[in-house]
């Protein structure tokens, strides 16, 4: 192979935006449920173990300030382990059978992006927690109500009200930016190996910069599903979780240009 034809290897192309409409995130959300749909057994393993370890999270922090922020962070590091359903979705794309165990190492065909991900969304998530206690610790002595009470003591509460203004304006913030970081680009590194993490990382900003609407409709749907997942007692997690992630492959496919 010649050098010019190596730099026009696809693999190695600059990712290209496409603009979507306003309802591309309904179109995502039904082809995530067809995944789901031809791969029930592994989609559903996923589901369960996504449910626990969100449940886990939170059931296992005595602190209620700490629970919120690990509620809410759950939200930021989701992306990264549903790396296994963006590889059967890939899969079911391709008219293909993928092997359950391979769906489970997906993430090694770019180690090194997705290793630079796991270590920034820890730190994120590190970052995070700090700041909800830090606001938590501005609005209440001793400590934020127990999570299972929450709006009912804040309801209650003189500063309820200050306080839930001022912590979803910074959870907003830090929800948004960490969603614009990774809404395709964890898709975008296992479908296109040689892709570092850095340019994936620009490549999603752009994606969410030049789709804002279908971006925000998107993120509210991916917060609204988790949500009742959770009032659920946990298990609607089981089918939420694959299902956003079946359908953030279907995000990636429509926002970038295929190669």
């Amino acid at each position: 192979m010649s050098e010019d034809q190596g730099a026009e290897d696809p693999a190695a192309l600059w990712p290209q935006v496409r603009r979507v409409d306003a309802v591309a995130p309904w179109r995502w959300l039904r082809a995530g449920w067809s995944d789901f749909r031809q791969r029930p057994l592994a989609s559903l393993f996923y589901g369960i173990v996504l449910a626990a370890m969100g449940l886990l999270l939170v059931r296992q922090v005595g602190s209620g300030a700490l629970a919120l922020g690990l509620v809410t962070g759950f939200l930021l590091v989701g992306p990264f382990l549903a790396t296994g359903l963006y590889a059967i979705s890939r899969a079911c794309e391709r008219g293909e059978r993928i092997a359950f165990r391979q769906s489970l190492v997906a993430w090694r065909s770019n180690l090194g992006g997705y290793g630079f991900y796991a270590a920034l969304l820890a730190l994120l998530l590190a970052v995070w927690l700090r700041v909800s206690v830090v606001v938590v610790a501005l609005f209440f002595e001793g400590g934020m109500p127990h999570l299972g009470t929450l709006l009912r003591d804040l309801w209650q509460a003189p500063n309820g009200g200050a306080f839930l203004s001022v912590y979803l304006a910074a959870g907003a913030g830090f929800a948004l930016f960490v969603y614009a970081l990774t809404a395709v680009s964890l898709p975008l590194l296992m479908d296109r190996p040689r892709l570092d993490a850095l340019t994936a990382g620009i490549a999603s900003l752009r994606a969410v910069v030049a789709n804002p609407v279908p971006a925000l409709i998107w993120a509210l749907l991916i917060v609204v599903l988790t949500a009742i997942g959770f009032l659920s007692a946990g298990l609607g997690l089981i089918l939420v979780l694959p299902l956003i992630g079946h359908a953030s492959w279907h995000a990636y496919r429509d926002l970038l240009e295929p190669v």
